[in-house]
């Protein structure tokens, strides 16, 4: 296939004064070359596009891909990572993972819990609150977990993320929300283990990948796996691949990750997140259907390097899942 490459580019973004933190989204130079090299590896023709400004000045041009391999994450609002493959809908141009409806979905976390709440899947207790004087209104006790309620890579989450006290809450979601203008998500704090489930496939097709358990290290922001911890995984970080006829409960992890996945509509790959309440019960956390890709650093590939998936064989199994859409040719645009 002709394979069209779409992404944000982390150092383009930095040499236009963008923050670290603001692009902490976007993906390196090693991750677009190890995508690259692994379709061609495959027998594929690959074309670099870019991020959505040079998507649309390609179509422009008449330019056409058999399908896009879409990375990109987007700049600007909640729906940032719904623009690539609406603009792709709109030309008929079939491209890997989630559709325009799940970007958006899924990244508004409080939008998702309802979803996932509404069919059944275990999720803490949640409210969304949009101004300091609403965390007042939330109606359950501490402790409390706050975040921004639309960033990802652990954005906006640290050890303060952490609130014990009902009447720190208004402040706690005061600073979020002049550092991030957005709400802010308020759940009840989830003390026990936390696992990412990686997840291949569509629908029915959908399979887990594996499950690793997140293990902070003793230098680490202790009870949270923040945006620090994130960026410094290496030094702080340990992930452990467990399996569910090792560990009961990953049983449990894995079902409701996958319940979650087809729930939600998510296509091809990605990761869910999943944490245990006070009396060990997992619980949905938030769900990632555009997860990170760099062949070494990314949960994902590191999940199927764990189980012995070679990325290759990963990219493989995404292209597999998304050319099941490739029946019916894209509609030429008139």
């Amino acid at each position: 296939m002709r394979i069209g490459l779409t992404y944000d580019l982390r150092s383009e973004y930095l040499a236009m004064g963008y923050s670290e933190e603001a692009t902490a989204e976007f993906d390196r130079e090693e991750t677009v070359d190890g995508i690259e090299s692994a379709l061609q590896r495959l027998g594929h023709a690959t074309e670099r596009i870019g991020h959505i400004r040079r998507l649309v000045e390609r179509l422009a041009e008449g330019r056409r891909w058999d399908l896009v391999f879409n990375i990109a994450e987007g700049l600007n609002g909640i729906g940032r990572e719904a623009q690539v493959p609406a603009l792709l809908d709109a030309y008929g141009i079939p491209y890997t993972f989630s559709d325009p409806l799940v970007m958006s979905l899924t990244l508004h976390k409080g939008m998702t819990k309802r979803v996932v709440r509404d069919a059944g899947i275990p999720t803490c207790d949640f409210a969304t609150v949009s101004s300091p004087p609403e965390a007042a209104g939330v109606r359950f006790a501490p402790p409390y977990f706050v975040k921004p309620v639309a960033e990802g890579t652990g954005k906006g989450v640290s050890s303060r993320s952490i609130v014990r006290r009902r009447r720190e809450l208004p402040d706690a979601c005061g600073r979020l929300l002049a550092a991030y203008n957005q709400p802010v998500l308020v759940e009840r704090f989830l003390p026990g283990r936390e696992f990412t489930v990686g997840i291949t496939g569509t629908g029915t097709g959908a399979r887990v990948l594996g499950t690793m358990e997140v293990l902070l290290l003793p230098a680490a922001e202790p009870g949270v796996y923040s945006y620090h911890n994130k960026e410094n995984f290496e030094d702080l970080v340990r992930y452990r691949l467990l399996r569910p006829e090792e560990d009961p409960l990953i049983a449990a992890v894995e079902d409701i990750a996958l319940a979650a996945w087809r729930t939600l509509g998510c296509r091809d790959a990605g990761r869910l997140d999943v944490r245990c309440d006070a009396k060990g019960r997992p619980q949905f956390m938030e769900v990632n259907p555009l997860a990170g890709l760099h062949p070494e650093h990314s949960d994902l590939p590191i999940i199927a390097a764990l189980v012995g998936v070679t990325f290759d064989d990963l990219l493989a199994r995404i292209i597999a899942s998304a050319a099941e859409r490739l029946q019916t040719p894209p509609a030429s645009p008139r």
